[in-house]
Formats: C-alpha cells, sequence, structure tokens
C-alpha cells in the first residue's frame, strides 16, 4: 500500500512536474482515483483522534455522532484551499465591486429596517452602526451569501488534508463545542469553505469567544437571528478597541511631491500636523485642526488615493486584516449612514 509521503514523493520526482501540479496529482490520488481507500480509512483515524479529544473537552458522543455521521473528506474543500489565486485586482477595481450602487442601496435598506435594532446594538457596545453594517455588507450581502459548506466537513477536510492542519483541527474542536452548546443544529451549521459561519463569517473560536445573544433567547444565533449576527459584529469591534465617537478616517489629497511607493505609513501624527504638512480634504481645503492621531493610509495596487486612517481603522482591520478590505468597509459605512 503506497503511503501518502511515499505517494508525494512519487509525484514530486516525475520529470517537468512543478511542485503545485505535484499538489494536484497528490491530491488526485488521494481523493479521486484508486488510492481512494486507502485515504478514507486515514480519514476515519483522524476522526477517532478527534473524538477522543473532543470527548475530554466535554462534547458528548451524541453530539460527535450527529456532527460526524456519513462524514467524508470533501474534495472540493481542497481544490478551493490549494488554489486560492493571489488577487490581481488594483484597488479601483476591488472599491467599485464592493462599494457599488447595489450594496449600497441594499446597505441603506437594511438600515431602515433594522433602525431600532442598530441603535440598540450601538447604545450597547458604544460602535457605529453603520460600520456593523458595512462589514455584514462586505462578509455576506447583508446576510444573503452565508456559504453553502458544512462548516464540520469543511473543517475536518483541512484539518486532515489541509495545509495548516493544527489549525483547522483546533478550529473543528471549537465547532464540535459550538453544537455541543445547543446554539445550532449540525445541518444548520454552514458556512464558507474555510469554516467561517454565518452572518458575520465568524471562524467557531471566535464564535465562543465573541458571539452574543442578544435577542435573549438562550442561544447565540450567527445564522438565523440578525439581532445576534449584528450584535456578534459589534461585540467583535468594541472587544478590539473601537473608540466611540471617533472616525475611521477620509480620503485626503496629498501635498505635492508626494510619492505612493515607500510612503510612510507607519507615523501616527495629529491631524493637523499632516494639513501643517500640505494634506488637504478632497475640496481642497484645510483639515480639521484637530488632534486626532491619524497615519496616511495607502490602498495596495493603488493608482493614486491616499487617505488619513485613525484608530478605528486598526480597529475594523482586526476583523480582516487586509488594508483594502479595511477602507472599504469604511468607505461603505460613510454611503450606507
Amino acid at each position: 500500500m503506497l503511503t501518502r509521503r511515499l505517494i508525494l514523493g512519487r509525484a514530486a520526482a516525475l520529470p517537468g512536474l512543478s511542485a503545485s501540479l505535484a499538489a494536484g496529482f497528490t491530491a488526485g490520488l488521494t481523493l479521486g482515483m484508486p488510492g481512494r481507500a486507502s485515504a478514507a480509512g486515514s480519514f476515519d483515524a483522524f476522526l477517532d483522534g478527534v473524538r477522543a479529544d473532543a470527548r475530554r473537552a466535554g462534547v458528548s458522543p451524541g453530539t460527535l455522532n450527529r456532527a460526524f455521521a456519513g462524514l467524508r473528506p470533501n474534495d472540493r474543500v481542497l481544490e478551493l484551499d490549494r488554489r486560492q489565486p493571489e488577487s490581481a485586482m488594483s484597488w479601483e477595481q476591488y472599491r467599485d465591486r464592493i462599494v457599488s450602487q447595489t450594496r449600497i442601496d441594499n446597505g441603506r435598506r437594511a438600515v431602515a429596517e433594522s433602525r431600532s435594532l442598530l441603535e440598540a446594538i450601538g447604545t450597547r457596545y458604544r460602535v457605529s452602526p453603520r460600520v456593523v453594517v458595512a462589514i455584514w455588507g462586505m462578509e455576506t450581502n447583508y446576510g444573503t451569501n452565508t456559504g453553502g459548506f458544512g462548516v464540520v466537513e469543511a473543517l475536518a477536510t483541512l484539518a486532515w488534508e489541509g495545509r495548516r492542519a493544527s489549525y483547522f483541527r483546533s478550529e473543528l474542536l471549537a465547532a464540535l463545542r459550538v453544537l455541543e452548546g445547543g446554539h445550532v443544529r449540525p445541518e444548520r451549521m454552514r458556512g464558507s469553505w474555510a469554516g467561517a459561519m454565518g452572518q458575520p463569517q465568524f471562524m467557531p473560536s471566535n464564535f465562543e469567544r465573541l458571539a452574543v445573544d442578544f435577542d435573549g433567547d438562550g442561544r447565540r444565533d450567527i445564522w438565523d437571528s440578525r439581532a445576534d449576527a449584528l450584535a456578534s459584529i459589534a461585540n467583535y469591534l468594541a472587544r478590539h478597541g473601537w473608540r466611540e465617537g471617533e472616525p475611521w478616517g477620509f480620503e485626503v489629497l496629498p501635498p505635492s511631491g508626494f510619492i505612493l511607493d515607500g510612503a510612510d505609513t507607519e507615523t501616527r501624527r495629529p491631524a493637523r500636523e499632516w494639513a501643517r504638512f500640505g494634506f488637504r480634504n478632497l475640496n481642497g481645503g484645510p483639515l480639521p485642526a484637530s488632534e486626532l492621531e491619524m497615519t496616511v493610509v495607502v490602498p495596495n495596487r493603488s493608482g493614486g488615493q491616499v487617505f488619513l486612517g485613525a484608530h478605528n481603522l486598526r480597529a475594523i482591520r482586526r476583523y480582516n486584516p487586509p488594508v483594502n478590505y479595511g477602507l472599504a468597509v469604511g468607505l461603505l459605512s460613510d454611503q450606507v449612514a
């Protein structure tokens, strides 16, 4: 019987076969070709180990039986994990795709429909409701696209055969603890191919730490309760340092001679100092004579747009780190208000 290590070695040794093609060749042998029976045995052994760890963490046999019933590796999950392309979109392409008029209109409609709820969430967590709505819109198009993968299936697949097996095994155990807590049924625990769940797209470990039961029904339901989903986003931002009443930032006109490449994006200065250096607002007027500390923010692959970002932009980027994501959330929040 060929072991996975031997298969990988033989695949990589084939003349002219690149490392990425070798990985694909191995995936085919492991998941879609004659080696499948061996792989299935390996997966069953893997699940046995997860069962033992989960039992030690307090997950009941009944929960495990329901979560693992008929569970097999998902070929599509591995394909998506291995073929993640590096985005070649410019900032302008990304901005126009994400902060589209349709998304803005849908966000305004969502704000109107949930105004009292958003006000209550803003009061409790001292977080801007419009930023909560913008993240909701970015992550799942206001709850309309939460992902079609079974979370346990996706995480088990990645924990067994993925690039970051240890991380995904930890998330799988967290997902099982969420099921044990009765917050969601196994068949409803659906999300992205990487295991991000529900309307806020929380990983299971973030669910454990940061999801909230805002509607008071005893469950933290980020799948079907808009109140729980939006309050959980607000709680995430609050726990990551959101400062009430401060802006996330704004676009500026840089001074003559400003060079995008190599711009200092680390130094924090009061807004009044950036004004002294020649940064202006978009109508050409002076910046506010404010003591609010800000940094220059240049989008990745930007054609020229420049921003000044405040502390709250960093809080947004704790939700999802890419600078273009944070800027898009900020711009969308300005439009849905």
